[in-house]
């Protein structure tokens, strides 16, 4: 098969969906590779690395004519919609269920795609979990900074000092992300609360955590108890394949802190702050009835050296399965079918159909 990477062309974007290695395994395993110059030189792999690895360097619309298995790391932005075709399987993260666009694009051109984020293995989004762990721990870092008054923030220092408090920190969600942030916050001498409504995960949090920070059930009440004390308020909630629940509404902002942060990290599901919209890193932040918001839609991209490898190495073992023939890998694993998010014009994820109820969709 011929497997073909493009090179990112989101704003801060530098990671690549396939390392040299990868390549390499390709290669071994019969496949035709096709890279596009400089796709990799954001994560450290200059053009000669894939060369040695037996993929052949090519240029922007070469690369897209010639794939049959396209992988990136990215959906395809707008002015990449014209290269999609039926004849092209897309393996990457879609976030179809907070993309219209994208999707009908998609449904339109018949193309197979299988977006990493849906992707099962028991209980875990194995293809999502790696930059779920970055993004937390960015999400954490961010927030830091944006406390800083040279950042635009009120001055103040996540941990405190002694005699002086520390930021007050709520993390909503208790997952990949969510833990991630509460330890990261923590590490920080952050005051830290994580909200979840899973009791059984709240039970792993509390062991995991131990006394770095307070792990409650969520409701309605404990929420707005909580957030209306914060300095910040990081969103980690996550329905695989579909729009983020809205947790934090427009009337919340008023019991907020004049000075709070909030940092949507479900902001490429959609966001689940009702006041949410992406940004980037170019201008990763906004305000709202004077409450700030950190929206930045690919977090994971302003670390490309360790987010490339810590991708490639989830992703990598399901490419080359894909590569022996899509229909076949995802026929034979149902948690691998999960990622399937369209295919043949019609919509395959329930979670993307519920989002686009008028526009057509098999399912099961």
């Amino acid at each position: 098969m011929r497997v073909a990477v493009p090179r990112e062309i989101k704003p801060a974007e530098q990671r690549v969906g396939l390392v040299p290695a990868g390549a390499t395994q390709l290669v071994r395993d019969g496949h035709e590779v096709f890279v596009e110059t400089g796709a990799g030189e954001g994560s450290g792999f200059g053009d000669d690395a894939y060369t040695a690895a037996g993929a052949e360097v090519v240029d922007r619309t070469t690369v897209w004519e010639r794939a049959e298995l396209l992988v990136k790391v990215k959906e395809p932005a707008a002015e990449e919609y014209g290269f999609l075709r039926p004849d092209l399987t897309l393996f990457a993260y879609l976030h179809l269920a907070a993309d219209r666009p994208l999707t009908e694009a998609l449904l339109a051109a018949g193309t197979t795609a299988v977006a990493f984020e849906t992707v099962r293995a028991g209980r875990i989004l194995p293809l999502l979990q790696p930059m779920s762990e970055i993004a937390g721990r960015l999400a954490a870092q961010s927030a830091a900074h944006h406390l800083q008054s040279n950042a635009g923030g009120p001055g103040l220092l996540m941990g405190g000092v002694p005699g002086v408090a520390a930021a007050k920190v709520v993390v909503i969600g208790g997952g990949a992300v969510g833990t991630q942030a509460a330890l990261m916050a923590s590490g920080l001498m952050a005051d830290v609360t994580v909200l979840d409504a899973n009791g059984a995960r709240i039970r792993e949090l509390t062991d995991l955590l131990g006394h770095r920070a307070r792990v409650l059930m969520s409701d309605e009440h404990v929420l707005e108890d909580e957030i209306s004390g914060a300095d910040v308020v990081i969103g980690a909630v996550l329905v695989p394949g579909a729009a983020a629940p809205k947790l934090v509404r427009r009337e919340h902002l008023g019991i907020l802190h004049d000075h709070a942060l909030l940092v949507d990290v479900a902001i490429d599901q959609g966001g689940c702050f009702e006041t949410s919209r992406p940004t980037t890193y170019d201008d990763p932040t906004f305000e709202v009835d004077g409450i700030t918001h950190y929206c930045v839609a690919n977090m994971p991209g302003a670390v490309p050296r360790t987010a490339t490898r810590a991708l490639a190495n989830a992703t990598t073992p399901y490419l080359r399965r894909l590569a022996r023939g899509p229909e076949q890998a995802l026929a034979a694993d149902p948690e691998f079918a999960a990622g399937l998010n369209t295919a043949a014009g019609r919509i395959r994820h329930a979670g993307v159909a519920q989002a686009f109820a008028d526009l057509p969709a098999q399912l099961g």
